[in-house]
């Protein structure tokens, strides 16, 4: 169900403008500028270009203001439990919007409209454009932080990697990040990390004369068994045996 509280189009506020709600509010909020903006990310005030747009979940801190002589923006307050929403692959993170006209198009509906059921429409129209925003910005905003994340998981796969920490690096939810990492490489980040602790195991196999146990340490496993497990389902034979072929 979703239900609009307060909704504006084309608000204009003086160069003062700073908006600040610490503990944010029950519900969501969906700021879209049109004019430069300034955004507290992460602790660190950012100047983003007009036409950024940002979904604060609920009771989370909301900080932008003016960063020119005006500020101006469209904005909505609304709560949902519609996964368009509550799924939407980025939060409390700018994004760019690519169709600004069609956007305040929506807004002016938005504000007009009495229709529940008119109204949910206009929303989910809205959010399917916002996706689609944040996946053709932000897919290649990420690329270099996803390959430098590849790079050190290649070189040290032995590390207690998990998707948790990895999103939380990049600054982006866990789905996304499993999504983005899927498109770019056609793996899953877990299963990369896999694939890369196996390709050591198999240096160290060919190469040295540790034993399995050793190795499947060396290689960030703690049970060896399950080691063996990853092993022959990556490459289809066990430890030992691909060690006496040598293949």
């Amino acid at each position: 169900m979703n239900r609009i509280d307060t909704v504006g189009y084309d608000s204009v506020h003086q160069s003062n403008f700073r908006y600040d709600i610490p503990e944010g509010f029950h519900d969501y909020i969906l700021v879209i500028t049109t004019t430069p903006a300034l955004f507290l990310i992460d602790g660190i005030i950012s100047e983003y270009p007009a036409h950024t747009a940002i979904l604060y979940p609920p009771n989370t801190r909301i900080w932008y203001g003016a960063s020119g002589e005006s500020y101006s923006d469209h904005w909505l307050r609304f709560s949902s439990d519609e996964s368009f929403v509550t799924s939407f692959p980025q939060q409390a993170l700018p994004f760019s919007v690519s169709d600004p006209e069609y956007i305040h198009r929506l807004f002016q509906l938005l504000s007009w409209e009495d229709s529940q059921l008119i109204i949910s429409q206009l929303l989910r129209i809205l959010f399917n454009k916002l996706h689609d925003d944040v996946l053709n910005t932000e897919i290649s905003n990420h690329d270099h932080e996803l390959l430098a994340l590849r790079r050190r998981i290649s070189t040290s796969p032995e590390q207690a990697w998990n998707i948790s920490d990895m999103a939380a690096e990049l600054h982006i939810s866990t789905g996304y990040l499993q999504f983005l990492y899927k498109q770019k490489f056609d793996i899953s980040c877990m299963d990369d990390v896999i694939n890369f602790r196996v390709l050591k195991a198999r240096d160290y196999l060919t190469y040295t004369s540790h034993n399995i146990s050793e190795i499947a340490e060396m290689c960030g496993y703690n049970n060896t068994e399950h080691f063996c497990r990853q092993f022959h389902k990556f490459v289809g034979i066990s430890p030992g045996k691909y060690r006496k072929t040598g293949e």
